[in-house]
């Protein structure tokens, strides 16, 4: 999944999916509204694993799951 769709689905989750909106206008503005608060708040994503380790974990798993 790419970082757009990731963004997407939390909109989806966080802003959009239990609300009511009369008009495309009013939906326009709760996403509007979230985005503005989500980039207030956002921090920088620290990695908590060298490049190494990610890599080493994604060559295990693909030998885990070849196909016989």
């Amino acid at each position: 999944m790419n970082m757009v769709e990731i963004f997407f689905g939390i909109i989806t989750r966080q802003a959009i999916r239990r609300g009511t909106f009369t008009d495309v206008t009013e939906l326009q503005d709760a996403i509007r509204t979230y985005v503005d608060s989500y980039n207030h708040r956002a921090r920088t994503f620290a990695w908590t694993k060298s490049a190494d380790e990610l890599l080493g974990k994604i060559n295990r798993k693909s030998i885990n799951n070849t196909r016989h």
